[in-house]
């Protein structure tokens, strides 16, 4: 039977609230994950997620696996956090199943969002979305999370996080206002609310709904998840002011009051899906004189324990609907009372459709969906009440063309006789919007498709829908690499056909640039803003400066210093490419040019670059045939009227795609590292390349260790190859790589490419993810990062493994050295007795290793400006430390390029 083993950054993204539960669960087994055997021990876990058992169904689904993940007999390995998931076929050679990368990565993130909607569901007048590319640097901001439509405006929450991929929130979430112009009827931005007391990562904006004069905007995540809803008030001039906010009289922690809300004159309705361990419980309020007050608080008859009842929400004013775990119920409000009226159970659904999800309510007609119905096809089901008051179930919505995974059904909204179901699974998860029409009988006809044409593979659209009389707003989540947006459909009076009239997206944000002076670091803070000790900013330029369009993150960072003029240059990936930057002076970088992507490779989030004989060596990992590009660096030298589009002075196509590339200058080798989808892979180990003649690169050979790697094939994630001259002198002279290889360091001489050799593979305690590392400059000892201890939970503190490699046939791991936060590390290097540490949302941390098994941070500059110090992705991505001006450049994602100087160091130029 097919497994599917998911790292703990996927058991983050799927299990939500319970994540603590599951990783206490696999504690002693990180490498293993959950398999065919673990169903029944982990029932009670996937019990917490309710009957349709969402989120963890990827992993439980060990019977009928092949056919829910798109057929053949395999393993899925996520190897790590967003490092694309590598497909392991028992019955085919080592990595040929990996062509799939993207669409079983599509597919993992498409269960997550299933998860997010199940804990933060929509109701009626809330929707999800997604977004076509735009101008900005609305960078993952989760923009079109929740939408809703006032009088006469478009109101669209951005949550500041990025839904398709699991990065920590960096942003506050906040509310886009759109009106038409009043001469143009163009939809701009008037206005943009936030909490007054707004935490990152709070949810705010996960749900919103609209009457009137009054706004309520969900944060369920406020408050240790006990969660909260903000009213705003539009006063008479139009614009909208927070007004208070409504919270649970018995909430404790982790209820996530506001996860559903729906609104309608004076009574609004509030879900808390996870209050009394799960049960989930709807609170009334009503307004009176004095505000609003809570009325009472309402539970399902016979509801599942763990059902999660609240997680989604429809009120008319008369009745409500609301939906649980494989089930909906409605209630009657009269005279100030509820009275539970109906409970639907809709006939041959499985306990895994999702039933209840999605729903909506409309006079005698509601719609309850089940998006994961028949391999996530999905289906709406219609149900009515006739002259006598009763329910009955009326049909089955479904669409002619829908396939497995399409999630029809996964928003679903009622405007008069229309029905409009968004499935953004469609065609690839292009997604699709259905119109459906009822007639006088009451009985739903054959839908109609609204979609716009231009929309590329994983836009998600339909993702959330709001539609009022003759406006119809439908988001996409997956544009923009989840930035998202909006699109505005109208209905023409005269035909009744609807038509796409705008596309709206949140205006640029992220942080200024910082130019023509370095802003020291002083009591604790840069430029009053970054957090900092000892570490000063020489200056700054945001993604937008360095050719980043809407969406668009950076990545890795190298560098080369010209050996004719001593001009320092840095080399920075982004999803869609590769930035030049002149940082010779470094008051006031200059962005020179864009070297775009392999024509016909896939935009993707890694991208990683190394210098030999003034060439930069360019891979990119999950993004098809890419290759090795080859840029030739002197043509950087006099780029007049930057910033110039570049060319490639040469390409290597034995790889496609490849998660690093290392180099020894000293041989004129290159070495990539987490081959992929094509070429050959070398087991995802080494794939060697002779780059002495720099535009002609030749194949050299394969190495891989199969008693490393989590697929058993020898994978490395990252290395460092050197001629070594350490204290190991049966080694001394020979090239030997030092490989980050998942589940242990790997230690390989290479020097004999048709013929290498694995010298040592060597494990350690609490094995999350080796990731990356670097030896220090004398060869006695390799620093090592694990890049998933700190999310498992394994270690409450940043963890640096320091490897005495004096054997190297023998490493032993003499100390693990915590550092001062919870962050995530990621990649490290060494200069002289200072490690330099990118530390995801922690940033640069510099430690002084003089002592090499007790190092000491000394200085530290956080490129995370919000949000707290924890464990997850998102921040610096890696820092180039070996500029003989003494600057270090640090990427950070969403943020930008930072060219910073330790206090201590003389910056020269």
């Amino acid at each position: 039977m097919p497994q599917v083993r998911i790292a703990y950054d996927l058991l983050e993204l799927l299990v939500g609230n319970v994540r603590d539960e599951v990783q206490s669960a696999l504690r002693d087994r990180p490498s293993k994950g959950l398999g065919a055997d673990d169903r029944d021990s982990m029932a009670p876990l996937m019990e917490r997620l309710g009957d349709s058992q969402e989120g963890m169904q990827v992993a439980a689904r060990a019977d009928g696996g092949e056919e829910e993940m798109g057929g053949g007999t395999f393993c899925v390995y996520c190897r790590i956090p967003l490092k694309s998931c590598l497909v392991h076929q028992s019955d085919a050679s080592d990595h040929q199943a990996r062509g799939s990368i993207m669409k079983r990565f599509r597919e993992y993130l498409f269960y997550s969002l299933i998860v997010m909607l199940g804990a933060t569901p929509v109701t009626a007048q809330t929707s999800r979305s997604n977004a076509r590319p735009g101008a900005g640097t609305a960078a993952l901001a989760g923009f079109g999370t929740a939408i809703v439509i006032g009088d006469g405006e478009i109101l669209v929450s951005r949550t500041g996080v990025a839904l398709m991929l699991p990065l920590l929130p960096s942003r506050l979430g906040g509310i886009h206002v759109f009106r038409p112009d009043a001469g143009t009827g163009v939809w701009e931005e008037v206005a943009h609310l936030t909490a007054s007391d707004g935490d990152v990562g709070d949810g705010f904006g996960n749900t919103m709904a609209v009457d009137g004069t009054t706004l309520m905007v969900g944060a369920p995540g406020k408050d240790e998840g006990r969660g909260a809803v903000y009213l705003f008030h539009k006063d008479g001039s139009g614009d909208w002011r927070q007004a208070g906010m409504l919270s649970a009289g018995d909430g404790v922690a982790g209820d996530s009051f506001g996860a559903a809300l729906s609104l309608n004159g004076g009574v609004a309705l509030v879900g808390a899906p996870r209050h009394a361990e799960g049960a989930g419980a709807v609170y009334a309020f009503r307004r009176g004189n004095d505000g609003w007050s809570q009325q009472v608080k309402l539970a399902g008859s016979n509801a599942h324990p763990k059902g999660g009842f609240g997680r989604a929400l429809s009120f008319d004013g008369d009745r409500a609907l609301i939906g649980a775990a494989g089930g909906a119920y409605v209630f009657r409000y009269e005279g100030g009372a509820w009275t539970e009226e109906a409970a639907f159970r809709a006939s041959d659904v499985g306990p895994r459709a999702a039933f209840g999800a999605q729903l909506a309510l409309d006079g005698d007609n509601a719609l309850v969906a089940a998006p994961q119905m028949n391999g996530s096809a999905g289906a709406v089901f219609a149900f009515r009440r006739d002259g006598s008051g009763q329910w009955s179930e009326r049909g089955m919505l479904v669409t002619g063309d829908s396939a497995r995974g399409a999630f029809f059904g996964l928003s679903v909204v009622l405007n008069g006789e229309e029905a409009w179901i968004g499935a953004p699974g469609t065609s690839g998860f292009v997604g699709a919007t259905y119109r459906f029409r009822r007639d006088a009988s009451g009985n739903w006809g054959q839908p109609g498709q609204v979609a716009p044409g231009d929309l590329p593979t994983g836009s998600f659209f339909g993702g959330a829908i709001a539609v009022r009389n003759d406006i119809a707003v439908i988001a996409a989540l997956g544009t923009d690499f989840g930035s998202g947006s909006g699109f505005i459909f109208q209905r023409d009076a005269a035909t009744g056909e609807w038509s796409e009239r705008a596309v709206i997206v949140d205006e640029a944000g992220g942080l200024p640039a910082i130019a023509g002076g370095q802003l020291d670091c002083t009591d604790g803070l840069a430029a009053d803003l970054f957090d900092c000790a000892d570490v000063d900013v020489v200056s700054f330029l945001p993604v937008s400066d360095v050719g980043g369009k809407r969406g668009v993150a950076v990545s890795d960072v190298w560098g080369w210093t010209d050996p004719e003029t001593n001009r320092e240059y840095a080399i920075v990936g982004r999803f869609d490419g590769t930035a030049f930057i002149d940082v010779s002076d470094p008051y006031n970088p200059r962005y020179l040019g864009d070297l775009p992507l392999t024509e016909g490779a896939t935009p993707n989030l890694w991208r990683d670059m190394k210098v030999y004989k003034d060439h930069a060596f360019i891979v990119s990992d999950g993004a098809g045939p890419h290759g090795i590009q080859v840029f030739d660096l002197t043509d950087l030298r006099d780029v007049a009227n930057p910033p110039i589009t570049f060319t490639e002075a040469g390409h290597y196509d034995g790889i496609f795609s490849a998660h690093n590339i290392a180099i020894n200058e000293e041989t004129g080798f290159a070495y990539t590292i987490g081959n992929s989808a094509g070429g050959e892979t070398c087991g995802g180990g080494f794939h060697m390349v002779n780059i002495q003649d720099p535009t002609h690169p030749t194949f050299a050979g394969c190495f891989s260790d199969p008693s490393t790697g989590r697929a058993g094939t020898g994978y490395n994630h990252d290395a460092q190859c050197v001629v070594y001259h350490g204290p190991d002198t049966e080694h001394v002279g020979k090239e030997i790589c030092f490989g980050s290889a998942e589940t242990a360091l790997s230690i390989a001489d290479v020097t004999d490419k048709e013929n290498p050799v694995a010298l040592a593979a060597a494990s350690y305690p609490n094995v999350g993810y080796a990731h990356q590392g670097w030896l220090t400059d004398d060869h006695r000892y390799f620093y090592m990062n694990d890049e998933l201890d700190e999310i498992a939970g394994t270690t409450s503190r940043t963890r640096t493994l320091i490897w005495d490699v004096e054997d190297l046939d023998d490493p032993i791991l003499v100390k693990e050295f915590m550092g001062t936060t919870g962050a995530t590390d990621h990649n490290l290097y060494i200069r002289g007795n200072f490690m330099y540490q990118s530390n995801y949302v922690a940033g640069l941390r510099i430690l002084d290793i003089s002592d090499p098994v007790n190092p000491v941070e000394v200085a530290y500059f956080d490129t995370v400006p919000l949000g707290d110090n924890k464990p997850g992705f998102a921040g610096s991505w890696s820092n180039y430390p070996f500029f003989e001006s003494g600057i270090i450049v640090v990427t950070s994602m969403r943020e930008g390029v930072f060219i910073l100087k330790k206090r201590d160091t003389r910056v020269v130029f």
